[in-house]
C-alpha cells in the first residue's frame, strides 16, 4: 500500500512540475537506503558535476540506515550548502522553477530543495550607456546572486542588509531590498516594504518596469521619471553609503536607486573619477546643457516669429531665404525623424551601421536643405539638442524633456509669448506634482529645503571632507 501511495505521489509531482509536457524538466527515480526516491530539476539550470557527486553518495547509503526524517537525511548525507526542507507544494514548485533540485523520499512528507544550479550567464562587462575613463569596468548582469556578490565585494560590512522578496503570482520574481543599517531612512524602508507586499499581479514579465509601474502612483500624463537606474556596481555601492536604498530584481541588469529626486539626475559616475573641481564643473555643465535642451528651440522659434521686437544684435537668429514648410512643422518633423533614426539604429546590424549613418546624414543634411523641406538653422539647433541629450545618462529624463519641448513649441505656435509662459508654468507644475516611488519629494532638498544636501548635489566635495 505504501508503494502505491508513493507512486501516486510521484505522478502528482510530475503533474505539478509539468514533467513529460516540458522537455527541459528532467526527472528520474532512485533507490536511497532501501527507499524509493524521485529527483526533479530543470535541465538548463542543473550543475551536472554537483548532482552526480551527490547522487553517488546517496546510492552508496546501505539499506536500513535508520534515517529518522528529511532533516536527519540532510544533516547526514547532503553536502550542498544551500538546502531546505519544504512542505508546501506551491513553494516546492517555485523552488524548482527558480533553479533548485527537488528530492522526495518514500516514507517522508515534503521534499528537499537543493541549490545545485548553474545559471546561463553573460560575462561581467561594462555597461554601454555609462562608460568611464577611470575606475572599474564591470557591470551588473541578469543574475540576482551575482549582482549581490558585486555589491558585497565593495562593501565588506555586516551592516549591509539584503532583504529577500518574491513578487508576482505567476512569475515569482525574486527581488532584494539592499541598504546599510544605520544609514538608510527607516520610514522609507517601511514604506517600500508595504508597497512591495501590496503588489498583487499575476505577472511581472518586464521585470523592473513592471515593478516600477506597480509601485508608482497612477499619473499617466506626467513624463518625468520617478526612479533612477544604474548598471554599475560602483555607483550602487556609493548610493548605499550615502543612505539610499537599492531594489535589485532577478533577470535585470539595472538596479533601482531610491529615493529619486529631479536633482539626482545631475549626478554621473565620471564626476567622482576626476578631481573635485573638475567633477563640479562637469555637474554644473550637465545641468546647464539639460536646461538648454528644453528651451533652445522654443526660444529660437519664439524670437524668429516676432522679428519686430528682436534687438539688432540678435538678427543673426533670423532665417535667411525662402522656405516652403512652416518652421513649426520643420521643428516637429526633425524631432520625430530623430526618434525614428534612434529606433532604426537599435535594429541595425553592426555590419550595416556605417551605411545607416551615411543614409541618415543624406536625408537630414544637404538633401533636405536643397529640397527646401528644412532650413539650415533648424538642422543646427536640432542637432545640438540631439547631441546634448546624451550629456545625461537617463533616457527617461531625456524623453521627458523632449515631450515638454514639443509642448512648448505647440503652445508658442498657438499663443506666442503667452503660450511660452503657459508652457513653463505647466512644466513647473508637472515637476512639483511628481511623486516618487518613496521618499520626501521630487524637489528635495529644495522643497523641503535642506541647504547642506542641495549644496552637496551641486558641488562635488572632496571625499575626505565628506567623511569628517
Amino acid at each position: 500500500m505504501e508503494r502505491e501511495d508513493f507512486s501516486a505521489r510521484l505522478r502528482e509531482t510530475d503533474e505539478l512540475l509539468g514533467s513529460g509536457r516540458c522537455f527541459d524538466l528532467t526527472s528520474r527515480t532512485l533507490r536511497i537506503a532501501g527507499r524509493r526516491a524521485g529527483l526533479w530539476v530543470v535541465n538548463g539550470y542543473a550543475d551536472d558535476a554537483v548532482l552526480e557527486r551527490m547522487i553517488a553518495v546517496w546510492l552508496a547509503i546501505p539499506d536500513g540506515d535508520g534515517v529518522a526524517d528529511l532533516r536527519d537525511f540532510v544533516e547526514r548525507y547532503v553536502s550542498i550548502a544551500d538546502v531546505t526542507v519544504e512542505e508546501d507544494r506551491q513553494q516546492i514548485a517555485l523552488g524548482v522553477f527558480a533553479g533548485k533540485t527537488l528530492l522526495v523520499i518514500e516514507g517522508f512528507g515534503g521534499g528537499i530543495l537543493l541549490d545545485a544550479k548553474q545559471f546561463p550567464l553573460r560575462s561581467v562587462e561594462e555597461p554601454d550607456a555609462s562608460r568611464v575613463l577611470r575606475g572599474s569596468h564591470d557591470g551588473f548582469g541578469e543574475s540576482l546572486m551575482r549582482n549581490a556578490a558585486l555589491l558585497r565585494r565593495r562593501i565588506r560590512s555586516s551592516s549591509l542588509a539584503m532583504e529577500p522578496h518574491r513578487l508576482g503570482g505567476r512569475t515569482g520574481l525574486d527581488a532584494a531590498v539592499c541598504y546599510l543599517e544605520g544609514e538608510a531612512d527607516g520610514k522609507l524602508l517601511d514604506q517600500l516594504r508595504r508597497k512591495l507586499s501590496a503588489i498583487d499581479v499575476r505577472s511581472l514579465s518586464m521585470s523592473q518596469e513592471s515593478v516600477a509601474e506597480c509601485l508608482s502612483p497612477r499619473c499617466w500624463y506626467n513624463p518625468f521619471p520617478k526612479v533612477r537606474y544604474t548598471e554599475r556596481p560602483d555607483v550602487a555601492a556609493a548610493c548605499l553609503m550615502e543612505g539610499n536604498v537599492l531594489l535589485m530584481l532577478d533577470n535585470s541588469s539595472s538596479v533601482m536607486i531610491l529615493p529619486t529626486t529631479i536633482w539626482s539626475f545631475a549626478e554621473e559616475v565620471n564626476d567622482y573619477y576626476f578631481p573635485p573641481i573638475i567633477g563640479t564643473y562637469l555637474r554644473l555643465l550637465r545641468l546647464a546643457v539639460l536646461t538648454m535642451t528644453l528651451f533652445i528651440t522654443p526660444m529660437w522659434y519664439l524670437l524668429v516669429n516676432d522679428p519686430a521686437h528682436l534687438p539688432a544684435e540678435l538678427h543673426f537668429l533670423l532665417v535667411e531665404g525662402e522656405y516652403a514648410v512652416p518652421l513649426i512643422i520643420q521643428l516637429l518633423l526633425v524631432e520625430f525623424i530623430i526618434d525614428v533614426l534612434k529606433l532604426a539604429s537599435l535594429n541595425t546590424p553592426n555590419a550595416l551601421s556605417n551605411s545607416f549613418s551615411m543614409l541618415g546624414a543624406l536625408i537630414l543634411g544637404d538633401f533636405a536643405v536643397r529640397s527646401r523641406w528644412l532650413v539650415p538653422e533648424v538642422l543646427v539647433y536640432m542637432a545640438f539638442v540631439a547631441v546634448a541629450n546624451y550629456a545625461q545618462h537617463s533616457y527617461e529624463m531625456g524623453y521627458a524633456f523632449k515631450l515638454c519641448r514639443i509642448m512648448l513649441l505647440v503652445l508658442i505656435w498657438l499663443l506666442g509669448w503667452w503660450g511660452f509662459g503657459l508652457g513653463v508654468a505647466v512644466i513647473l507644475g508637472l515637476i512639483a506634482s511628481t511623486r516618487p516611488l518613496v521618499g520626501r519629494g521630487y524637489l528635495y532638498p529644495l522643497i523641503p529645503f535642506n541647504g547642506r544636501a542641495l549644496l552637496a548635489l551641486l558641488h562635488r566635495r572632496p571625499i575626505s571632507r565628506e567623511n569628517t
